[in-house]
């Protein structure tokens, strides 16, 4: 609980162990003694001392993690609101010999159980597991919505909130511009995040923006840089496993990175270039030489290289379940039942208010027309017995 334990950017998760500096920023050794004595009880802090910084910035990676959780309002996230429920990140993420629960990626979270407290054993993880498979007392037609829809996804309405943007965009292929006098070039959007680096190309940055939304089992599937990959269109570095019908399906919200990424046309292969490291070494940041930078990466890695470079689009899936805003602001019927929605886009699923089948509506059509006749029809015969029976009379 010192606060003296800092990664040393370029030292793969490590501290500095001698002072050393980068970017113009010094970093005092760390004494790993101390930083032992002093290991108490996890906090907001301690957690997010990573977490809120994947990505290498506040917010960067995930887009529902920043320091905003740190001390939230309830307009970020109601759990954490630090006036209200004020949890903490271990009041969900219980922790049994390091071993902390959360949502891994290789196989469905757990939520077959409900209301558990505190103290369950089980992988405390989904929101059934505090608020039960029937949370809305008023709405059976919400609770059946939980069987394919996730809580996240009408409790998280949008990504971002609060003013912290998120990277959603990375173009690796235009790196290495600099300017008349050989200098870095470095741009900045409207919020102040750099749009442009020369070490690192086009970024792109978005904040209270609507997530995306895809069918999920709660397991992700992974691209490996030694799998062959597809370049005639966007190779999906990891991608939600599900569709519709599948078991445990639902439709979950997700962050979605979009970018171009260094890859070998002759063996479909991904490359590993080495960044890092002084300019004999051939890394990227140092020569600026992609073709250099491959070669050096691909016999670090030890894997074969073609000797051939271009660049393609890649994708990768983040799921969004943190920030969970005020009930008042869930998402209503509209905003997923409109043929511009925020489904629009979901394939596999009938949903109305969204799609139209032809014969569907000619059917509905000619029954409307033809009930409409039988009404009009019923009430002319009537008006015609009706006189008849007064010209009788």
């Amino acid at each position: 609980m010192t606060g003296t334990y800092k990664k040393f950017p370029t030292a793969c998760g490590h501290p500095a162990y001698e002072e050393k500096s980068f970017g113009g920023t010094t970093f005092p050794p760390v004494d790993l003694t101390d930083v032992a004595r002093n290991v108490g009880k996890t906090s907001r802090q301690t957690c997010g001392a990573c977490h809120f910084f994947g990505g290498g910035g506040d917010g960067v990676k995930h887009g529902d993690l920043n320091t905003l959780l740190i001390e939230p309002e309830k307009a970020i996230d109601v759990h954490m609101d630090a006036d209200g429920l004020n949890y903490t990140c271990t009041t969900c993420h219980k922790t049994s010999d390091h071993d902390i629960a959360g949502r891994y990626y290789s196989f469905p979270a757990q939520n077959t159980h409900e209301r558990s407290m505190p103290c369950d054993e089980d992988n405390r993880i989904g929101c059934e597991t505090c608020h039960g498979s029937a949370p809305h007392k008023e709405s059976a037609t919400l609770n059946d919505h939980g069987a394919t829809v996730s809580c996240q996804a009408c409790h998280i309405p949008m990504i971002g909130r609060g003013g912290k943007s998120t990277l959603v965009g990375w173009d690796w292929s235009s790196a290495g511009q600099f300017d008349d006098n050989h200098q870095f070039i470095v741009k900045k959007d409207d919020t102040g995040n750099v749009s442009y680096h020369t070490k690192k190309g086009d970024l792109t940055w978005n904040q209270s923006f609507v997530p995306e939304y895809h069918w999920y089992t709660g397991v992700m599937d992974y691209h490996c840089p030694t799998d062959p990959l597809d370049d005639t269109g966007v190779v999906p570095l990891n991608k939600p496993r599900g569709a519709y019908g599948d078991d445990g399906a639902k439709i979950f919200p997700f962050k979605v990175l979009r970018g171009k990424q260094i890859y070998d046309p002759e063996t479909k292969k991904l490359i590993v270039p080495k960044l890092f490291g002084a300019k004999e070494t051939g890394a990227y940041w140092t020569n600026f030489d992609w073709d250099t930078a491959a070669r050096a990466g691909m016999a670090e890695v030890d894997w074969s290289f073609s000797g051939k470079f271009d660049f393609v689009s890649t994708e990768s899936y983040w799921p969004v379940t943190h920030m969970v805003a005020p009930k008042e602001e869930a998402l209503n019927c509209s905003a997923c039942h409109a043929r511009d929605g925020r489904l629009a886009s979901l394939a596999g699923v009938y949903l109305p208010g969204r799609d139209a089948s032809p014969l569907i509506d000619t059917i509905g059509w000619v029954l409307v027309i033809l009930s409409l006749i039988g009404v009009v029809g019923h009430g002319a015969l009537r008006i015609l017995l009706t006189s008849a029976k007064r010209g009788k009379s």
